[in-house]
């Protein structure tokens, strides 16, 4: 029997998630952009409501393309509200098309999204050795830092909680339990010389 993190389901789609994309680090500017969204499409959601419409987001978004977003006008809004394919709200469809005109912005000042994001946690994963859902926090000293970084450049929905919950889903953070074994596996993409810290950390 696989000890997968108490929090999976047994919905197919959210095993398939937690095993292969939950915590495997990701380098890619435009897919940490896309993840970044996504988790911010979240807040007061639980993350399997945005999970089973991602696809509709992306199509929804052209591919979370922020050349094509930042493009985006009230007409565009008003299309996507009426798409059952994403959660209908308007502050959090307007989040994603200022989310793209910020990262742009950042990309014309010669700053790197995937280097920017990754210092948080000075360039390589935080491994933490997690004994229970009750030994993971909603918050840490590198998700505050985040989110007052990204609000600063002009980004919206990403607060602390959303940022620790993107730093985890992207591999910055392995808070797969020391029971599972995507603890190991995540530890492995990275490679050799991981830094280990944190609460319940080696």
């Amino acid at each position: 029997m696989t000890l997968r993190c108490a929090w999976v389901t047994r919905d197919p789609e959210y095993i398939e998630y937690h095993d292969a994309q939950w915590g495997r680090p990701v380098r890619d500017g435009g897919e940490l952009f896309a993840k970044l969204c996504l988790d911010g499409q979240q807040a007061g959601l639980s993350w399997i409501t945005i999970l089973k419409r991602t696809p509709g987001y992306y199509r929804a978004f052209a591919g979370f393309d922020p050349v094509v977003i930042a493009a985006f006008g009230e007409a565009d809004v008003e299309r996507l509200m009426q798409d059952t394919g994403i959660i209908r709200n308007r502050l959090k469809v307007q989040s994603i098309i200022k989310n793209a005109r910020a990262y742009l912005a950042m990309q014309e000042e010669g700053v790197d999204f995937a280097g920017f994001l990754w210092d948080f946690v000075g360039g390589r994963p935080i491994v933490n050795r997690r004994q229970g859902d009750g030994d993971i926090p909603a918050t840490s000293k590198e998700s505050d830092a985040m989110s007052r970084a990204l609000k600063k450049r002009g980004f919206t929905f990403v607060g602390s909680t959303i940022c620790y919950a993107f730093m985890q889903a992207v591999g910055m953070v392995n808070d797969h339990l020391v029971s599972c074994p995507c603890h190991a596996e995540c530890q492995q993409a990275w490679g050799i010389g991981v830094t280990h810290r944190g609460e319940g950390a080696v």
